[in-house]
């Protein structure tokens, strides 16, 4: 899996979204992803795999009570968008996700072809 940076010059600040900060760990059986989308509600929360490309985006709730205003705001930008690139070792039909305390989870079992798998050996 690596990640896909490229941005076009077409972007604009109205395409502008945050990272999340994402950890990756890998084991035998595939890997798990856990990508920090603090404020964002589960309804706003978008998951797409179309080929090799998994996508990530989310919008954050940032409503201001009635009659208030921000007199210092350190997130400027209220939208989330990762993209990563899915290895051909990854099954990317079976991507599993969970949605807790702003932490999102995804697993993403390898593909049988990458699988470990035993050798019977025949004695003659």
């Amino acid at each position: 899996m690596s990640e896909n940076t490229a941005v076009s010059k077409a972007d604009t600040r109205d395409d502008a979204a945050l990272q999340p900060p994402v950890d990756v760990i890998e084991d035998a059986a595939g890997i798990t992803l856990y990508a920090d989308l603090a404020g964002v509600p589960k309804d706003k929360l978008h998951l797409h795999v179309e080929g090799d490309a998994l996508t990530i985006e989310g919008e954050i709730d940032l409503e201001m009570p009635e009659g208030m205003e921000n007199s210092h705001a350190e997130v400027g930008l209220a939208r989330y968008r990762r993209v990563f690139t899915l290895s051909k070792e990854l099954d990317a039909s079976k991507v599993g996700a969970e949605f807790k305390h702003g932490v999102l989870t995804l697993t993403i079992p390898k593909a049988e072809h990458a699988q470990p798998r035993k050798v019977q050996v025949k004695v003659l």
